[in-house]
């Protein structure tokens, strides 16, 4: 499942989700070609590993306030939250293994 976040909605499906499972937060762009390849490993990602765990997403061009909180430089950028905190960190372009291995870490 993918969710997309706001500085609204962020508390609660990223931050208290993550007390439940794991949190695969995508701050991205809508005009990021890197971004536009990460949303079908993302979506093949989810599809793998059901619900273990949730996929976010931020468009840092809708949420810059949010993206300023995280300090995002560069995209993508990907965090995964676990108990409402950081525990993973990728920029750029990722593979799926290498995400499923960060977040099978995590489960």
């Amino acid at each position: 499942m993918i969710k997309i976040v706001t500085k609204q909605n962020f508390k609660e499906d990223v931050l208290e989700a993550s007390n439940q499972k794991p949190v695969l937060v995508d701050f991205f762009a809508t005009w990021c070609m890197p971004c536009k390849m990460m949303g079908p490993i993302l979506e093949d990602l989810a599809d793998e590993m059901g619900d273990s765990f949730v996929v976010a997403k931020v468009d840092v061009d809708e949420e810059s306030e949010l993206a300023g909180e995280f300090g995002i430089m560069s995209i993508p950028t990907i965090y995964v939250l676990r108990n409402g905190k950081v525990v993973e960190q990728f920029v750029g372009m990722q593979t799926m293994e290498q995400l499923k291995t960060a977040l099978q870490s995590h489960v």
